[in-house]
């Protein structure tokens, strides 16, 4: 029988400053404060910050400034900007926050831990990934339940640091996710086909919506609203995200337009979409039935723990408490 997860005995921290007011930035600092965490935010735009300031939150454009009260309180940092300013922010960090434990909420893994090691913060890193959004985007659109009830990435590898990994998994448990642990190669892989990938078929759904002019738009109803919802997303944000992980999502978008060229053919030669719709309907039922279980028997810092984490994560294991 399995003994429950043991953690270190090291307290977590308390504090989380968060870097970039967005959508996902901005529902992180309003989930921690009302979680009881003392929390305060950076965002470069000065607007984003009187608009946080005006809700009652603590908010900065001065960088430098916030990393240094992050430093000396032992503060988690939260990177939570778009890909293309990352390097720019972990230039600061390294700077002005080098003891904190560092995580983000950016959607692709690999090329952050890539820039965190070019950056030398990979031995206080934990990524982290809140499968959580809307097509909204700014402070206006956060959301402190934003992620209750959803699934939270926190990455485990073989030189992640069992503490810091603990904090990370602490502060998402307490925004009321769910923790999936999960390698930085196979989550990039994993997301590519369920976030990136329905992104760009959203886009190419509304494109053909719209050929087919105004008569069609005017028609369009509950299926052409849930398939392209995502279309309504900044497209600069679907670019960064998308062409951030290009290796996997090339492989996810060559299977889905096998997939679509194989239905046209069928469709096209004997007049049937059967193949292509009774997969994806059978696909969409293991989806539905997928059964979530709590990791135990895992002793986190001893000898594979990541590895038994991964493990866990990619067989449907996930942590609800620690």
């Amino acid at each position: 029988m399995c003994q429950p997860i043991r953690v270190s005995a090291e307290p977590a921290a308390s504090s989380v400053c968060v870097l970039g007011l967005g959508l996902i930035g901005g529902s992180l600092l309003r989930a921690a404060v009302a979680a009881g965490r003392s929390a305060w935010g950076w965002n470069r735009s000065g607007g984003a910050v009187d608009e946080a300031r005006a809700d009652g939150f603590d908010a900065d454009t001065d960088l430098q400034a916030v990393l240094t009260r992050a430093n000396d309180t032992g503060a988690i940092v939260v990177v939570a900007v778009p890909e293309p300013a990352l390097d720019t922010v972990l230039t600061q960090v390294a700077a002005h926050a080098p003891d904190c434990t560092l995580t983000d909420v950016v959607s692709v893994k690999g090329s952050v831990l890539d820039a965190v090691r070019r950056h030398g913060l990979a031995d206080r890193f934990v990524g982290g990934h809140p499968m959580a959004g809307t097509a909204h985007s700014g402070w206006p659109a956060g959301d402190a339940d934003l992620f209750r009830g959803a699934v939270w990435v926190v990455a485990a590898e073989d030189d992640t640091d069992p503490d810091r990994w603990t904090q990370v998994a602490r502060l998402a448990l307490d925004c009321g996710s769910v923790v999936v642990p999960a390698g930085a190669a196979e989550h990039d892989s994993a997301v590519a086909r369920i976030s990136h990938l329905p992104h760009l078929l959203a886009e190419a759904l509304a494109v053909t919506a719209a050929a087919g002019g105004d008569l069609a738009l005017a028609l369009a109803a509950g299926s052409y609203r849930d398939g392209t919802r995502v279309a309504g997303t900044a497209p600069a944000l679907v670019r960064a995200m998308c062409e951030a992980n290009a290796p996997a999502l090339t492989v996810a978008l060559d299977e889905a337009i096998a997939l679509l060229t194989d239905a046209r053919r069928a469709l096209a030669t004997a007049g049937s979409t059967e193949a292509l719709v009774d997969a994806g309907h059978a696909a969409r039922q293991r989806h539905d039935t997928l059964e979530r279980w709590d990791v135990t028997g895992v002793e986190i810092g001893a000898p594979g723990w990541a590895g038994a984490l991964r493990d866990a994560g990619r067989r449907g294991g996930a942590f609800r408490a620690l």
